[in-house]
């Protein structure tokens, strides 16, 4: 390990002692402050665990407590990390991955502070002035639109998803999700004196049938307790339909997308304001206008504007949108709700709120900042992780790609593999001495795929016809079967648009993509997988009991926590606080169930097992079979226990890969699943990816590394630029025909950087 370069002031460093969280192996380091210092590793080497998991969490825990213990309690207290000591850490920022709340009152605009802005802009400049700045804010009365109250959609409930007219009330005739016969939400029904109990829906009067869906509330008395009866309709709506669809438990969430139809809201158009509001018009644009326009534009709009009075106001307005077109954003648009952003998008405009901060001396963290960036892009993104740096600030960034491990003032490589073979700091320094190191990383920085020496013919082809999905432009292209097809592009270029709306329509396709799994709280890769029914079938034989007391959700779970672990506390419009369950310690089973063992361990401690672990515990072929799958796909450090939502958007892809993988015939459509892998981990993607294809299946990759884009058979390259200035096919043929064309005037963006890819590799294999 390479000593850091000595700085003579220790205040100039962030001092780490005795580092322990999760899988790191008592690790102490010193880190540059006001440099940029990238972490780099194989995915589960501890890189997280190091930067988010200690350095940031204890800066903000530390920030928390000079709160009152008022604030306090309302905040929870988070656990000190595992670590003796932590010198000179500064307040931290996380701009991470996780995706913006999907509450769809949050837009672009309003998540960066853009729409506060363009709303007093109207409030000073529209015409006819119709009031302050709030009134232009679809988040408050004096703005909303009194339709839809400012959501944009309005719902139409289908009375028959709610009901069974067939039925009376005692019988069950209310079929909504937690309203059963005997509970108090139907009791209020058919004890309020309004209804007959007995009396199946279909044969009610018109009063009564008016009284059951959408009386106005009135107080009324069951069982001697004052009650407030309401319509089984607006009761719904103000229950369940005010809440965002996201934050639903599946089961709720099933049952809305059943009941109920959102449509355009259709007084304002889906704009979410009201009349009022969207009368008042700068040079004939309103404010809904200029917030659906592609934000590029908006700049160009926003140049035109050269009223004296609101100089100031527009300068700062200019730029935030211009951040906006630099980070690689200006495709999006300021109306955009912020639910819908992917996880790169979603961090890049978190980044947007820190450029123009006077903030200095901060830590800024950053998770994997390139994910869903082009090349072209990455170059972009650097220069604002070095403009962050240039202003004093201490920028420490967890990152795979070697175009930002090269601008690293200081690197910290941590492995040597992953889980509990990771967590050591295998080196420290600069890049030239990563470079020389005998790391896997250092091995591999300099390391590029080659062009493939022949390709493989297509045995069929998927025609799309005139796709105008987003912005695509009448896209007509034919993606060939049974090769490994790259689907490539800036961010913005309509390769999600073309991919994902329209081959999913085909039968035999198998989409893996990075979204969230739903109910992932419970849930964890061996429920997940279906390799938890073999482990509690192996746990029943050897012990002589029920396979029911081995599952977390059935018969064995501690009766504290549910089988989940932790208890979770709803802290209302606050995030919630979770805490280890003090009755199971975490374990998820009572005592009991606890005293059962397989090969000298029970079931808690078998869900704690990594995946490589648990290869070499098992003899049952079911297991084996499906966690041979998961280490294929390179998730051989993940606990067979882990809850899902612990995972990152690349490692849920190569989970749903590992299920999928057993099929042949099927079409693959994965989306970048190169994101979290360490370059070591790309050729072994690679070499899966062939061999789906040899198997006989088609596989379909949107994807912007270079080393996918190499070992492609063909190459369907999207743009030219993003938003509007994209939605075409620029090129398709071969990775060889698009290098070939870099030099020429048909050059694409993606080609010129293929080319400079290759020609690296080249010089690699020829030195």
């Amino acid at each position: 390990m390479t000593a850091t370069t000595h700085i003579a002031d220790s205040h100039d460093l962030i001092e780490v002692r005795g580092a322990r969280e999760n899988n790191l192996q008592n690790v102490s380091l010193d880190i540059p402050k006001r440099r940029l210092t990238v972490f780099t590793g194989v995915s589960g080497s501890g890189k997280s665990s190091l930067v988010f998991g200690t350095i940031a969490a204890e800066s903000q825990r530390l920030i928390n407590e000079t709160y009152s213990a008022f604030v306090q309690s309302f905040m929870g207290t988070p656990s000190r990390p595992e670590v003796d000591s932590l010198r000179n850490i500064s307040a931290a920022i996380i701009v991470d991955q996780e995706r913006m709340g999907a509450n769809s009152r949050s837009t672009v605009g309003t998540a960066t502070d853009a729409h506060a802005m363009l709303r007093i802009l109207f409030s000073r400049l529209g015409r006819p002035h119709v009031g302050p700045s709030f009134h232009f804010s679809f988040n408050l009365p004096a703005g909303m639109c009194p339709r839809c109250e400012g959501m944009g959609e309005v719902n139409d409930i289908d009375i028959d998803e709610l009901v069974d007219r067939d039925k009376s009330l005692a019988e069950g005739a209310i079929t909504i999700p937690g309203y059963t016969a005997d509970g108090w939400m139907v009791r209020i029904f058919s004890e309020s004196g309004f209804l007959d109990a007995d009396k199946k829906i279909r044969d009610y009067t018109e009063q009564e049938l008016a009284d059951f869906l959408y009386k106005e509330p009135v107080k009324v008395k069951v069982q001697s307790i004052n009650m407030t009866y309401e319509g089984l309709v607006p009761k719904v709506q103000k229950s369940m339909l005010s809440k965002d669809r996201e934050a639903m438990q599946p089961h709720i969430r099933a049952f809305v997308e059943r009941a109920v139809t959102y449509t355009t809201c259709p007084e304002c158009g889906g704009s979410r304001l009201n009349q009022a509001a969207l009368s008042s018009k700068i040079k004939g644009i309103n404010i809904a206008d200029a917030a659906a326009m592609q934000i590029s534009d908006l700049a160009v709009w926003l140049d035109d504007l050269t009223d004296p009075s609101i100089g100031p106001l527009v300068d700062s307005l200019k730029q935030t949108i211009d951040s906006f077109v630099e980070i690689g954003l200006g495709y999006l648009s300021l109306d955009r709700t912020s639910g819908t952003l992917s996880g790169g998008e979603a961090q890049r405009v978190k980044m947007i709120r820190h450029l123009g901060s006077p903030l200095t001396d901060m830590t800024y963290v950053f998770d994997e900042p390139t994910a869903g960036l082009h090349p072209h892009d990455i170059q972009r993104m650097n220069e604002l992780l070095l403009r962050l740096r240039d202003k004093g600030n201490t920028v420490l960034v967890v990152e795979h790609k070697p175009e930002v491990v090269a601008i690293a003032d200081h690197v910290v490589d941590l492995g040597p593999g992953a889980g509990a073979a990771g967590g050591n700091v295998c080196f420290e320094g600069d890049v030239d001495g990563l470079r020389a190191s005998d790391t896997l990383t250092g091995r591999h920085l300099d390391h590029r795929a080659r062009l493939r020496d022949t390709v493989r013919d297509a045995s069929g082809r998927l025609e799309i016809r005139d796709a105008r999905q987003h912005n695509l432009q009448g896209v007509d292209v034919d993606v060939p079967l049974g090769v490994l097809t790259v689907v490539t592009g800036v961010a913005g270029s309509g390769k999600s648009s073309l991919i994902h709306g329209n081959v999913p329509k085909h039968p035999q396709v198998v989409v893996v993509d990075q979204s969230p799994i739903r109910g992932s709280r419970r849930s964890n890769p061996a429920t997940y997988t279906g390799l938890l029914d073999t482990i509690r079938t192996a746990f029943a034989k050897a012990n002589g009991v029920k396979p029911a007391l081995f599952s977390a959700n059935s018969a064995g779970a501690c009766p504290n926590c549910k089988g989940i672990g932790l208890v979770y506390m709803d802290l209302a419009m606050m995030a919630g606080v979770a805490s280890v369950c003090e009755e199971c310690g975490g374990k998820r089973y009572t005592a009991e169930v606890l005293e059962y063992t397989l090969r000298g361990k029970n079931i808690s401690e078998v869900l704690d097992l990594s995946v490589d672990a648990a290869l070499e515990y098992f003899d049952e072929k079911p297991a084996r079979a499906i966690l041979g799958r998961l280490s294929d796909v390179g998730l051989g450090y993940l606990g067979l226990g882990q809850a899902l939502n612990t995972l990152s958007g690349g490692e849920r892809q190569r989970l749903k890969l590992a299920i999928n993988m057993a099929k042949s015939g099927s079409i693959y459509v994965l989306d970048e699943p190169t994101t979290g892998l360490h370059l070591a981990d790309v050729d072994k993607l690679l070499a899966l990816l062939d061999r789906l294809v040899d198997d006989g299946n088609s596989v379909i990759v949107i994807e912007h590394h270079q080393a996918v884009m190499a070992h492609a058979d063909w190459i369907i390259d999207l743009g030219p630029g993003a938003g509007h200035d994209g939605g075409r096919v620029v090129f398709e043929g071969t990775p060889a025909d698009l290098v070939a064309t870099a030099s020429t005037d048909a050059a694409t963006l993606t080609g010129r950087h293929l080319a400079a890819y290759v020609g690296a590799a080249a010089a690699v294999v020829g030195a």
